[in-house]
């Protein structure tokens, strides 16, 4: 064997072994991975199918979340906010399964180019909890390699993770899989209990339930306080914290409940204008 040849061989079995594929020297610069524009993690895109382009808007904004309500019809899964607007065409592959999957195969395995990190998608069941989940569980083993994947005890990591939200009856036949490729939305309530980040990695509740203030006037200090003991909780377990509720109108008082949102270290801020969030933490250097 000439000694290129057999240096390319050995070459080869070496990539093999750790994963990767030997690209022809030609066509390796080109294909390369780059990065693209930084994402904000922290960006939550709530009631994301209502804008003119599901998922497709939330990317260009470069969120790190996205939300998705979904109906069980038959054995479709619809995207809607209310029962009045479901549309057999409105399903969650083609708004967001089929699209994620063309864009992490594009992107050499990530949702966004050079980031590893999973976008989240963060899916509300609004029928009954149980067989919807069932029935999103059989289109989820459908997108091979897609979806961070829970096995035996055990995360593995993938390029979307999957939060299931909404009706709560989802939870028991969840905790019942040994192999499931998506997790549960806890609430408050559940901090400090025994449930291990691994089925529970998202504590989500209600803003106006908790907390008094709307961002006008001076953040109560027993209400700041309490926020940071509620996100110091959940980190301490592993858990990343949303609320939902929060003032959503462009102005200062959303801009004030939002700084202290990224004071308190709240993972994940909510939002429906995508452009105002966006702006906001680009200002504040928060990816």
């Amino acid at each position: 064997m000439a000694l290129t040849t057999r240096r390319r061989a050995l070459t080869a079995f070496g990539a093999a072994l750790a994963g990767t594929v030997v690209l022809p020297a030609a066509r390796a610069l080109a294909d390369e991975p780059t990065y693209g524009p930084r994402p904000l993690w922290r960006a939550h895109a709530h009631n994301d199918y209502e804008h003119p382009r599901p998922l497709l808007d939330a990317l260009e904004h470069r969120f790190g979340s996205v939300e998705a309500d979904i109906y069980l019809v038959g054995d479709q899964l619809l995207v809607a906010h209310d029962p009045g607007d479901l549309d057999p065409a409105r399903t969650l592959e083609s708004l967001y399964l089929d699209t994620l999957a063309a864009r992490v195969k594009a992107n050499y395995g990530s949702v966004y180019r050079g980031y590893r990190r999973p976008l989240q998608l963060l899916i509300d069941i609004k029928t009954e909890g149980a067989s919807t989940y069932l029935e999103l569980d059989r289109h989820l083993r459908r997108c091979r390699g897609l979806f961070t994947t829970y096995a035996h005890g055990r995360v593995h990591p993938g390029p979307v993770t999957a939060v299931i939200s909404g009706d709560r009856a989802a939870r028991v036949p969840m905790e019942a899989q040994s192999v499931r490729r998506a997790f549960y939305d806890g609430r408050l309530a559940d901090l400090g209990t025994s449930t291990p980040a691994s089925f529970v990695p998202l504590i989500s509740d209600n803003w106006t339930r908790n907390f008094t203030w709307l961002g006008v006037g001076p953040f109560p200090a027993a209400e700041r306080a309490r926020l940071n003991g509620m996100v110091s909780a959940a980190h301490a377990r592993g858990q990343r914290v949303r609320f939902w509720a929060t003032p959503d109108a462009a102005g200062p008082a959303r801009d004030a409940l939002w700084g202290e949102l990224l004071a308190a270290g709240v993972d994940h801020l909510n939002t429906d204008d995508l452009a105002g969030l966006e702006a906001f933490l680009d200002a504040h250097g928060t990816p």
